[in-house]
């Protein structure tokens, strides 16, 4: 037990140094400690399971899902331990703002693959009607490639259809006309076979002989484009019948089928809704139960324990200041003074220089020709 206690004080962050002088704050860090690793647990369940639905494999979901669970746990561990309570609760809020929006987006990409899970029977018979759905485009979007050439076959065999329904019709009636003048009951209404029905019975042979001959011609067209439809409806099945079935079960597909059920239905709607908040009450949990409490003796220990260091820090960056400072007046100083010296000294030279050769001339005085010629050779 007290192992187990100790791996989850490791889990929430804390200075093992600090914690034993506040014994009192054990317990809550060991919840603390104990909800960052659980939830550590529920992000490598949830990769797993969501790399498993991609890759159908064990191994690349455990893997996956073992690298994901453990950088989550980081995570959730260092923005639990980089909080400091400070005892101003706006300020400590407002710092506490980045963390809370990373813990959210942290827990709604945990919350999505256990969502599916939970919601995996509903889904499976959405994935069904979505996979009829999309098979039936495929079969439109094939059928569609044949309507034109289908139409205008059809379109031909109705004309030359109906130009044969046309001659046929006048020629019953003509024939009709023929009998009618034989038998009395229409033309002259005489019952004979004269001149008037061997007229009629004429045109009544000629439009026979017409309409056998537009049928000849007719038949063996229709005959060829009625086999042109049949070889149409062969190639479109033979292709319908070819397009590949294609499993529909990945992981994008699932998502669509849960927005799709949740469109659909309330009852979804909200327990998807809940689920999803209460991964966020998981995730931020740490975080806000540091923000409203109030500050415990590890917050008051670790503050002067960094309020010490920072103190010392600045001392000693102090003292290098001034050390540095110092030796930088004390050469500029040396430097100066040493400068002003030497530029004496040089002047000293200089006016003695020029003393001894007065005192020279003075004592050997020239003539008026070498005191030019020396002046020429001074100037040159």
């Amino acid at each position: 037990m007290e192992r187990i206690q100790r791996f989850f004080l490791f889990c929430s962050g804390i200075h093992p140094s600090v914690l034993k002088r506040c014994p009192t704050d054990h317990n809550k860090y060991v919840g603390i400690g104990a909800t960052i690793f659980f939830t550590g647990v529920l992000a490598f369940i949830a990769a797993g399971y969501a790399i498993y639905t991609v890759f159908q494999s064990w191994w690349p979901a455990l893997g996956f899902g073992l690298v994901w669970g453990l950088m989550i746990f980081n995570l959730d561990r260092y923005i639990v331990s980089s909080m400091k309570r400070r005892g101003n609760g706006f300020k400590d809020f407002f710092v506490a703002l980045p963390r809370i929006a990373f813990a959210v987006l942290i827990a709604l990409v945990i919350s999505k693959p256990l969502e599916l899970k939970i919601f995996d029977r509903e889904i499976q018979a959405e994935l069904v009607s979505m996979r009829q759905e999309v098979r039936k485009d495929q079969e439109d979007k094939v059928k569609a490639r044949y309507t034109g050439d289908y139409e205008k076959i059809q379109s031909e065999i109705a004309a030359l259809k109906s130009e044969m329904a046309v001659n046929q019709a006048q020629r019953d009636e003509l024939a009709l006309a023929a009998q009618q003048e034989a038998d009395g009951t229409g033309g002259s209404r005489q019952r004979n076979l004269g001149p008037i029905y061997q007229v009629k019975k004429a045109d009544a042979d000629r439009a026979e002989q017409e309409f056998q001959e537009l049928v000849s011609r007719n038949q063996p067209l229709i005959q060829a484009k009625e086999s042109q439809l049949q070889v149409l409806q062969t190639a479109q099945q033979t292709d319908v019948t070819g397009l590949e079935d294609t499993p529909f079960n990945g992981f994008a597909a699932r998502l669509e089928a849960l927005s799709r059920l949740s469109q659909r239905s309330q009852a979804i709607w909200i327990a998807s809704l809940f689920i999803m908040l209460l991964f966020i009450a998981i995730e931020t949990a740490p975080i806000f139960v540091k923000l409203i409490s109030s500050r415990s003796p590890y917050d008051l220990v670790l503050h002067e324990h960094e309020h010490q260091f920072e103190m010392h820090h600045k001392r000693q960056t102090s003292l290098l200041k001034n050390t540095i400072q110092r030796d930088l007046e004390f050469d500029q100083q040396t430097g100066s003074y040493r400068t002003q010296a030497a530029i004496r000294a040089e002047k000293q030279l200089i006016d003695q220089a020029l003393q001894e050769e007065v005192e020279k001339i003075k004592q050997s005085p020239l003539s008026w020709r070498e005191m030019l010629k020396k002046g020429l050779m001074m100037n040159s």
